[in-house]
């Protein structure tokens, strides 16, 4: 016992040692003279070229960025039924109205204001807040759809006005600025980098029409873009205008890294349509075409995968009268690069009718360059009915692209398609899910056209230069009913993977 107390004792007597020795040293730091401290008080260089601050561009242009708020009235659909309204009484027959925010950028100081078409569609009164305090009614000079663009004039004097930018100069890396009113809280401004250039959203389409933007050559950035953003600003490190935000990419519907801008470009010639003629007159060639990869181009003669391939030529209009063919790729546009299918259709569209657009195509793998005189465009068709099988037509056939089957058209088969009754080719009827033919995109309801760039005017013809084929790919160029009245394609099926 006495052992194990003196092993005890020990250890607490150097304890109480170390702890006074400790504690002079701390009493004898603590009379120590502070050390030299560096402090530099000097403002940071707010050269926005230095990266340091964008300050000075965000006074530049944050007075130029507005709030929309477009009020739109809601009716509950039952209450059309007389039924309904008996049970739950006039009242509810009564719309309900309701407020959406978004924004804009003034771009003439006599009021002239851009925006995103969404946020005013349909409104039944907009009123504009500047970042002075100051609120305004405006009215919609014009709303285009097709590029979700729109016009309001306000009556203002000495607005402060945006300078618009080049948007076809810029190039993925360049950093931007969005500047909007994400969820009402207020003016914000963040940063990010153009990621891509050119960008279409697949089936885009108005939530609420379901009508379909036809001309997307969307500028895609980083920057946080979220709901109330729509029809914000997107500048360049100078305070110049190049884009109008427009949508995000997120299934949280927040920012996920990925919005989409509509270049200004495109939406100041929108915007100048009409301003001048009270309307925007499209440049039109009368073609169809796509997006082309390495295999298409390969065997279309095209030196690399940029560019769009003209899949038909609208008999009689500008582009047949030039000398332009189908299976022609388009890669160049008054000495504009033609990246892809989207692309040819925004430049085309940008184009005054009756103006000349000299043409860089590859034939058969020959560079060419041909003049097409534009006309202005047509409506747009109506929509194609979904195709149905002819049950009076012949029985399907299958085919060596393996798991499709195949039938004749017939004139009631046409009709169900939609399509021209001269459309010659082979209906498909069925797809093999599992199958390369699948897999390439062939789908039931296509109409096989071509079989390597061979014309086909039946079903018996599309099974005989199926398995006449000996390429790796077999190329088919098919017809798709959709509501724009058909598309023409062409894809590629694996021959060679079992």
């Amino acid at each position: 016992m006495n052992l194990n107390r003196s092993l005890i004792r020990v250890p607490a007597l150097l304890l109480v040692l170390v702890s006074g020795v400790v504690a002079a040293r701390l009493i004898g730091r603590a009379a120590e003279p502070s050390p030299a401290i560096r402090v530099d008080n000097s403002p940071i260089s707010r050269d926005p070229q230095s990266g340091n601050s964008y300050s000075p561009v965000i006074k530049q242009v944050a007075p130029s960025v507005v709030n929309i708020y477009s009020t739109h009235l809601r009716y509950n659909p039952l209450m059309a039924d007389p039924f309904f309204r008996h049970f739950f009484g006039s009242e509810e027959v009564e719309p309900k109205r309701e407020q959406w925010l978004g924004c804009g950028i003034i771009v003439a100081p006599d009021g002239y204001i851009l925006t995103a078409n969404h946020v005013v569609k349909g409104a039944v009164e907009i009123k504009v807040a500047i970042q002075n305090g100051t609120t305004y009614s405006a009215r919609v000079v014009g709303s285009d759809p097709p590029t979700d663009v729109a016009i309001l004039k306000i009556d203002g004097k000495n607005l402060p006005a945006v300078t618009l930018g080049d948007s076809d100069q810029l190039e993925v890396g360049d950093v931007v600025l969005a500047i909007g009113n994400p969820f009402g809280i207020g003016q914000t401004v963040t940063r990010g980098i153009i990621s891509a250039l050119g960008r279409s959203l697949s089936g885009f389409e108005d939530e609420d029409s379901g009508e379909v933007r036809q001309y997307q050559n969307f500028i895609q950035t980083d920057a946080a873009i979220n709901e109330g953003n729509s029809g914000g600003a997107l500048v360049d490190v100078r305070g110049r205008l190049i884009g109008i935000n427009d949508a995000i990419f997120s299934p949280s519907h927040t920012s996920a890294g990925i919005g989409f801008a509509v270049p200004i470009n495109l939406a100041r010639s929108v915007m100048e349509g009409f301003l001048r003629e009270g309307r925007v007159a499209r440049g039109y060639m009368g073609v169809q075409s796509q997006d082309l990869d390495a295999i298409v181009a390969s065997r279309y003669g095209a030196p690399t995968s940029e560019g769009a391939l003209v899949t038909l030529v609208t008999p009689g209009s500008p582009a047949a009268k030039g000398g332009l063919l189908a299976d022609d790729v388009v890669v160049g546009i008054n000495g504009k690069n033609i990246s892809s299918e989207d692309n040819l259709k925004v430049i085309v569209s940008q184009l005054a009718p009756g103006s000349e657009a000299k043409l860089k195509i590859f034939r058969d793998g020959v560079a060419k360059t041909i003049a097409v005189t534009l006309s202005e465009r047509p409506d747009t068709p109506a929509a194609a009915a979904v195709s149905t099988a002819d049950p009076a037509a012949a029985p399907a056939k299958a085919d060596a692209l393996t798991g499709v089957e195949v039938q004749d058209l017939t004139p009631r088969i046409r009709r169900q398609l939609g399509s021209d009754q001269n459309l010659n080719g082979a209906l498909i009827m069925n797809v093999d899910r599992a199958s390369n033919s699948y897999e390439g995109g062939l789908r039931p309801g296509d109409v096989i056209l071509e079989v390597n760039r061979q014309a086909v005017g039946s079903a018996e013809e599309a099974v005989r230069l199926c398995r006449a084929a000996r390429t790796d790919n077999i190329m088919v160029k098919i017809w798709r009913p959709d509501r724009l009245g058909g598309r023409i394609r062409v894809l590629h099926v694996d021959n060679a993977k079992h």
